[in-house]
């Protein structure tokens, strides 16, 4: 089993930064993909972003260029850096992973883009 939380969502400008991370409560080592979803209200939930245990990552085609994705297996960790935000980044934003066979999601981190 494995809890994930989220935290470094908040309120800010277009244009502005924030830094996601997502602690898991055991090693992440052994753990393939780490993805990062989004869902905005009214909106289906999207793949945001997502990492292998390689370091190999892939973007929805929205945030390429904007948002950076990385992991700390030290920290338990994985992190979604995104810069240049805009209004339409809006969402709660959620960690995933998959962990023998399972589906495994934290509880959200608000992201509000303000125009």
């Amino acid at each position: 089993q494995v809890q994930l939380v989220e935290s470094g969502g908040g309120l800010v400008q277009a244009g502005g930064s924030l830094r996601l991370s997502c602690l898991a409560s055991r090693s992440i080592f052994s753990i393939n993909f780490m993805d990062w979803y989004r869902q905005a209200p009214g909106k289906q939930r999207e793949l945001v972003a997502g990492i292998s245990s390689g370091g190999s990552t892939n973007y929805v085609d929205s945030v390429k260029g904007r948002f950076t994705i990385s992991r700390d297996n030290a920290k338990n960790t994985v992190y979604l850096q995104m810069n240049s935000l805009k209004p339409e980044d809006t969402a709660v934003y959620y960690c995933k992973v998959v962990f023998r066979g399972i589906d495994y999601w934290g509880q959200g981190t608000q992201v509000t883009v303000s125009s």
